[in-house]
């Protein structure tokens, strides 16, 4: 039986941008963007925001490189899956995130030169965008 309900967390070191995912809505929806230090966030608040969303996995985008090899930065992600899977007592799953944070920073960019946006991009929201392009992934997987 497939996951109905996920959140996606697109790790930084400095900041994850998390969203749900819910595959019986078509829904994606972005969250919040968590500070992290050295890719540690404070770990009560994703355990409220798991509380509040009760999803059955938690998706964690793996960053790669354009060749699709490892990148300096998919151990860090993979560690960070390894303690949400044991704080949590959820299963995890990868995602690969390559171009995500480009795609999100493009978005956000061309929302805010048609005006759909009116305030400027900020750093975190292009995590959240990225979480929020990685969740939709997840939904068409």
């Amino acid at each position: 039986m497939a996951f109905q309900r996920a959140l996606v967390f697109d790790f930084g070191t400095r900041k994850i941008g998390i969203a749900a995912a819910n595959r019986l809505a078509g829904t994606v929806t972005p969250l919040r963007t968590l500070p992290a230090q050295a890719g540690r966030p404070e770990w009560h608040q994703v355990a409220a925001i798991v509380a509040e969303w009760q999803p059955e996995v938690l998706v964690v985008g793996l960053p790669r490189n354009t060749d699709g090899t490892d990148s300096n930065m998919t151990a860090a992600a993979r560690d960070f899956a390894a303690e949400l899977a044991r704080r949590t007592h959820l299963p995890t799953a990868e995602i690969d995130e390559r171009y995500t944070s480009m795609e999100a920073e493009d978005v956000l960019r061309q929302q805010r030169r048609s005006g759909a946006r009116t305030r400027r991009v900020r750093p975190g929201d292009i995590d959240l965008m990225a979480a929020r392009l990685m969740a939709e992934t997840w939904l068409r997987s």
